[in-house]
């Protein structure tokens, strides 16, 4: 079951790439604000990851930027 949801998103996010990375970056930007700043390398390798499924790196100067 579980399997099944993550290729799901793992297609969606090679179709929608653009919106996956812009949806990415709004969310590690909102963790790395609540968190102050404390969590920011789990949230760059999150970010990270997801970049890897769309094939686009992470937006530079924010959280999951490389």
């Amino acid at each position: 079951m579980l399997n099944n949801a993550l290729q799901r998103a793992r297609r969606y996010a090679q179709e929608h790439p653009d919106k996956v990375d812009q949806l990415t970056q709004k969310a590690a930007n909102a963790a790395d604000r609540q968190t102050k700043g404390r969590y920011r390398r789990q949230i760059d390798s999150a970010a990270r990851k997801v970049g890897d499924w769309t094939g686009q790196p992470p937006s530079e100067g924010r959280p999951g930027g490389r």
